[in-house]
């Protein structure tokens, strides 16, 4: 047996209950019209479902003065016509109570959890106040005085119905305060609620407070928790994609004083219709990439990132941190242990950033790389910002030797060996005796150059300097070969001079000439020596390069001459020279290897890339 009330002797069957308000003795039902209908059924359903609302009056907590609810919605409903309002279509009487006949809607109400974009909530707003539009232009106009989710229908097109005229007031008629209290607290207007004088602003309040329930996903009986101590509905920390001229007129909406909030429907959806209901910020970087370069170790570096939104109607809120990487210590989003930001969140659409990052946490001579992340109310949520940090190099000084003017050096003194030994060996083969007197003074002579050509030897400087500085030419080795070139002419003038006298004058004259070639190569300014010692080598190790060098050179022009393998001293001298020689050259590379490798165990507490 159904527990529904038997209508078929008014021409309806029930199918079933669409609601009910027991305390109030109020409650719905779907039902359809019998083959067999009353002129009511038939005249005005069509045959198609309706909703009755039955007051049932003889029920436990029930009061008889609730018929004037009835009579009042009746006396609304009779005279309305609007497409958002279910028309009336009659009424009648049983021994359960009184009968309220309507059309039938098929859309639930706002009360069954549902979700909507906020443009879709815009447009049940837009509908809504052309609902109240309709009814404040009446004569007199009508207030519903009632308006929460549970009486706004809205079906799968968003079209949306106004229901439940029982609170309603034609013009300025008298309520009773008892009926002003059966409002629902959080969805009436202060005024309403005090019972006060009501305006067409009252009905506002209401629509305001559904919208804010809709927005925010609040159910209409937890609307109390977005009061707060002031009585205002404080909703904005929860909508925050929202445009602000969105936000400001559901704000205007349901001010707690009438004359602050829209002075009717008509206003309130003039100013609702241009506004856009969703208007993301977006995000504008000056600089995606940031580059840090220490110079010395413990260096502190800063670099400021401008943050700015150019949309209209918006505010941007952003969040910064440095995201967590596996080399980093565990940092929390505020801190990081060499990574800084003075301000890490930002309401602002012009928002300066300062990053600084502290590289004595470090290690030296390495390259990090981070990311910041900058958390916002835009699309994407999360932007990145890159952080490269190059620390400075290892206290450790890098020194290079001449390794090109050294090989120029043992070439030239090889050659001029060679020259000179074979020259020597005909003096020697001639003279006896003699020769070996001459050779003793040619030493002589060329110590006697040797001084000469370093008092010279700034001349010589500043000449190669203009021309390496009139072509761009950085090789300091270029110094070496105009020593030689200019050594050379010298030779060959001293040597056509003496051809006029003796062949033994203009060859003792070559000799001196290209010793004093192979000293200009070793020690003049820009020679082998002085760049030793201007890339920071040691003097002893300047001179002693130089020194084996040229001597390294001399002994490989005399093995060229006499030979290697058959000449135990030419041997010898070349390997006394060379493995000397290669030990100067390595031990600077090897020297610096080892310190470094000393260093990096001092670094075992630094942070690594």
């Amino acid at each position: 047996m159904s527990n529904f009330p038997d209508l078929s002797s008014h021409g309806f069957r029930v199918v079933r209950e669409l609601g009910h308000n027991r305390a109030g003795g109020r409650v719905t039902y779907l039902a359809i019209p019998l083959p067999s209908a009353s002129s009511l059924a038939k005249g005005k359903m069509g045959g198609q479902p309706i909703v009755i609302k039955q007051f049932q009056f003889a029920k436990r907590g029930t009061n008889w003065s609730d018929y004037d609810t009835i009579e009042r919605e009746i006396q609304v409903l009779r005279g309305l016509n609007h497409p958002g309002i279910p028309r009336y279509l009659g009424s009648f009487q049983t021994s359960q109570g009184f009968c309220l006949v309507q059309e039938y809607k098929r859309a639930p109400s706002l009360v069954v959890p549902r979700s909507f974009d906020p443009d879709e909530i815009k447009q049940i707003a837009v509908s809504l106040l052309s609902i109240l539009v309709y009814l404040q232009n009446r004569i007199p106009a009508i207030s519903h005085r009632d308006l929460k989710p549970e009486n706004i229908l809205v079906d799968d097109k968003i079209n949306v119905f106004l229901v439940d005229f029982g609170l309603a007031r034609i013009g300025d008629s008298e309520v009773a305060v008892s009926s002003v209290a059966k409002g629902t607290i959080g969805f009436m207007a202060p005024e309403q609620l005090f019972n006060r004088q009501l305006s067409e602003a009252s009905d506002l309040y209401g629509l305001g407070a559904t919208l804010i329930c809709l927005l925010t996903g609040t159910p209409s009986t937890a609307i109390s928790n977005l009061i707060d101590d002031d009585y205002r509905i404080n909703f904005k920390h929860l909508v925050p994609k929202l445009s602000l001229r969105w936000i400001e007129w559901l704000q205007k909406m349901v001010e707690l004083k009438p004359k602050d909030r829209f002075p009717d429907a008509a206003t309130a959806l003039e100013a609702l219709k241009p506004i856009y209901v969703i208007r993301v910020p977006e995000v504008k970087l000056n600089q995606t990439n940031l580059e840090f370069t220490a110079k010395k170790l413990g260096e502190k570096l800063s670099q400021t990132i401008t943050i700015t939104n150019s949309v209209p109607d918006t505010v941007l809120e952003s969040r910064l941190e440095v995201a967590s990487h596996l080399s980093d210590p565990p940092h929390t989003p505020d801190f990081h242990r060499w990574i800084w930001l003075e301000q890490s969140e930002f309401i602002d659409n012009n928002a300066l950033c300062k990053i600084t990052v502290d590289t004595s946490r470090l290690m030296a001579n390495k390259t990090f790389e981070r990311e910041l992340l900058i958390h916002s109310n835009s699309q994407p949520e999360t932007q990145i910002v890159n952080i490269k940090v190059n620390t400075a190099p290892v206290p450790i000084a890098t020194k290079k030797m001449p390794y090109f003017s050294l090989a120029l050096l043992v070439f030239f003194a090889a050659v001029a060996t060679w020259v000179e030994t074979s020259a020597w060996e005909g003096i020697v083969n001639k003279s006896g005796t003699l020769g070996m007197a001459i050779a003793i003074f040619v030493s002589a002579f060329v110590a006697l150059l040797g001084v000469m050509a370093a008092v010279t030897s700034n001349f010589i400087s500043n000449v190669v300097a203009k021309i390496r500085s009139r072509f761009g030419l950085p090789l300091k080795a270029l110094d070496t070969v105009a020593a030689v070139f200019f050594a050379g002419v010298a030779a060959m003038m001293v040597t056509g001079f003496g051809a006029k006298f003796r062949a033994t004058n203009a060859a003792i004259a070559a000799f001196a000439a290209v010793d004093a070639v192979v000293f200009m190569a070793a020690f003049e300014g820009e020679g082998v020596a002085a760049s030793c010692l201007n890339r920071g080598f040691s003097k002893t190790l300047a001179c002693g390069v130089s020194i084996l060098s040229g001597a390294l050179g001399i002994s490989l022009g005399i093995g060229f001459k006499l030979g290697f393998f058959n000449n135990l001293p030419v041997m010898s001298a070349v390997l006394g020279t060379s493995f000397p020689l290669a030990a100067m050259l390595l031990y600077p590379p090897l020297e610096r290897a080892r310190r470094i490798a000393n260093y990096r165990k001092l670094e075992g507490h630094l942070i690594k890339p």
